[in-house]
C-alpha cells in the first residue's frame, strides 16, 4: 500500500513507523527540517521538507498513485486542504484528517466534509477520543485502560497487579481451576516496561500491568479477582479547560451523582468554559498553587484528572493532589520520556493522546474484515476485532487447528450476541466476531487471515 503522511509530529512519526515496518511505501511531508531529519535518521521511509497542502509537494510525494493520504499536521486547515487537493487533483481513494477545532466538528456543519464539499473520508478528533477514553476509565475504577469491542459486548481491560492481588505467582494454566468463575483470557503482560505475550506456564508478579479480555457483563467480577474493587468516582477535579477538559466535563455533567470542578489558568478560557458548562464549577488559577487546589475542593475529591497542555503541570498537579488525599490520579502525558517514571512517581493512570490517535487511524488503515484496532504497549502489539468471513481460512476450524502465529492470542468470540472465551477446541464459525491480540510482526498475517479473497486482487 502506498501512503502519503502529511505531518511529522508524534502521530505522523508513529503512523509512519507502523506502516514502514509492514513494508508499505510511505512518504512523509512536513515544514520542519528537524522533524523530517528525525524521520530520515530513524525510519525506512521517504521524507522531505515541504508544505503538505501544496499540489507540487503532494505530487512529489507520489499522491498520483497513492492509496491513502493521512493529514496530521498541527494545523486543521492544512489537513483539510491537503485532503481536498489529494481528492481534486490526484484522486486519492482514502483521505484521513486530524481536525481539532470544535467549530469544525459541530453537528450543524456535518455536511461540510461530504464528497460534494470537502471530501474527507475519516475525521479524527484527538480531543474527543481522549476525553472518551478518560471517561471510560472513570466509569470502571481500578483500570489502566478499557477498550470496548463488539458493540461493547467485550472489553479488553488493563490493570496493575497490586500487593493485594490474589492471583499473582499463579501459573496462568491454573487460573481456571482455582477460579472457575473467572472467564477471561490474559493476552499481554508488561513487566518493568517490557511487554510480552504470556504462555500457559507464565505467572503474574506484583507490579505487572496485565491486559485481559472479558465479557463486559463479567468485568467487575474479573477486577475483583485482581484485587480491584475501588468505588466509582463521585467528586472529580479536572485540571485544564482545553478541548479535552471541556469535552470530559461535558460528558460527566450528564451523569447523576458526580460533582465536577475544573481548574483553568487562563481567564479568557475559563470564561468560555463557564459559558459552555453551566453545571461545572470553574476555578480560575494555577493548579500548582495549593490554595487554588483547596478552593477547588481537593481535600474532599476522590479523583483528579490532569489534562492541561503541559506535561510537567499535569504530573506535578496530580502528585500535589494525591498529597492532599485524592485517591486516584489520571494524567495526560504527551512525551514518551516520562513513561518509565509514572508508576514510581505514584500516578495511577497515564493517558497518551498519541497512542489513542494512532489506534484510531490504524483501524482505517487495516485491510480485510477488521473492524477495530487498538495499539498496545507503544506498538508492541495490536488488539484487533475482525469478522471471520466464509473465505477466511479460520472459518470452520478449531483454534488448535487454525494456522495462527505463536504471537497471536484469540481472546474472545462473539456469536449471535453471545460472548465465548475460547479454548483450544473452540470452533471459529462464519460471521463470528473475533477479538485477538497480535504482535506487530504478525499483524499483516492476521489481515490476510480475515480478508475477502478478491480484496487483494
Amino acid at each position: 500500500m502506498k501512503v502519503v503522511i502529511c505531518g511529522a509530529g508524534q502521530v505522523g512519526f508513529n503512523i509512519a513507523r507502523y506502516l514502514s515496518l509492514e513494508n508499505n511505501d510511505v512518504t512523509v511531508i512536513d515544514q520542519s527540517p528537524e522533524l523530517i531529519g528525525k524521520i530520515n535518521d530513524s525510519l525506512d521511509v521517504q521524507a522531505f521538507v515541504g508544505h503538505a497542502s501544496h499540489p507540487d509537494a503532494l505530487e512529489r510525494a507520489g499522491a498520483s498513485d497513492a492509496d491513502m493520504l493521512i493529514a496530521v499536521t498541527f494545523a486543521d486547515e492544512v489537513n483539510m486542504v491537503a485532503c481536498q487537493v489529494a481528492h481534486s487533483l490526484f484522486s486519492v481513494p482514502t483521505k484521513i484528517a486530524r481536525v481539532r477545532h470544535q467549530s469544525y466538528l459541530s453537528p450543524e456543519w456535518a455536511g461540510m466534509f461530504s464528497r460534494e464539499n470537502m471530501p474527507i473520508d475519516v475525521i479524527i478528533s484527538p480531543e474527543i477520543e481522549v476525553a472518551s477514553a478518560i471517561q471510560r476509565r472513570l466509569t470502571v475504577p481500578g483500570t489502566l485502560d478499557i477498550i470496548p469491542l463488539a458493540e461493547d459486548r467485550v472489553r479488553v481491560i488493563g490493570v496493575r497487579c497490586m500487593e493485594t492481588c490474589p492471583i499473582v505467582n499463579t501459573p496462568l494454566r491454573q487460573l481456571t481451576e482455582l477460579f472457575p468463575e473467572l472467564s477471561i483470557a490474559i493476552v499481554c503482560i508488561i513487566r518493568a516496561d517490557t511487554p510480552f505475550i504470556p504462555r500457559a506456564d507464565d505467572h503474574m508478579l506484583e507490579g505487572d500491568e496485565v491486559y485481559f479480555v472479558a465479557d463486559t457483563a463479567h468485568v467487575q467480577r474479573a477486577l475483583a479477582a485482581f484485587g480491584h474493587e475501588e468505588e466509582e468516582a463521585h467528586r472529580i477535579i479536572i485540571i485544564g479547560g482545553g478541548n479535552i477538559g471541556m469535552n470530559l466535563a461535558q460528558e460527566l455533567e450528564s451523569e447523576a451523582g458526580i460533582t465536577v470542578r475544573l481548574i483553568e489558568i487562563s481567564k479568557e478560557r475559563a470564561r468560555a468554559v463557564a459559558e459552555a458548562l453551566p453545571s461545572t464549577n470553574i476555578t480560575l488559577g494555577d493548579a500548582l498553587d495549593s490554595e487554588i487546589l483547596k478552593e477547588a475542593g481537593v481535600e474532599t475529591a476522590d479523583t483528579v484528572v490532569a489534562v492541561s497542555d503541559d506535561d510537567e503541570t499535569n504530573i506535578l498537579a496530580s502528585l500535589l493532589a494525591k498529597r492532599y488525599g485524592v485517591e486516584r490520579a489520571i494524567t495526560l502525558i504527551n512525551s514518551t520520556s516520562y513513561a518509565p517514571l509514572i508508576t514510581t512517581l505514584g500516578i495511577d493512570v497515564a493517558v497518551s493522546p498519541r497512542t489513542i490517535t494512532v489506534s484510531t487511524i490504524l483501524q482505517h488503515v487495516r485491510r480485510g474484515r477488521i473492524r477495530s484496532v487498538h495499539s498496545l504497549a507503544d506498538g508492541f502489539a495490536e488488539i484487533i476485532e475482525a469478522e471471520a468471513v466464509e473465505t477466511s481460512s479460520l472459518a470452520g476450524t478449531t483454534l488448535r487447528e487454525a494456522d495462527l502465529p505463536a504471537d497471536v492470542i484469540v481472546g474472545a468470540l462473539v456469536r449471535d450476541g453471545e460472548v465465548i472465551i475460547p479454548r483450544a477446541d473452540t470452533m471459529i464459525e462464519n460471521n463470528d466476531d473475533v477479538i485477538l491480540l497480535a504482535s506487530a510482526r504478525s499483524v499483516k498475517k492476521v489481515e490476510r487471515l480475515f480478508s475477502v479473497q478478491l480484496e487483494f486482487f
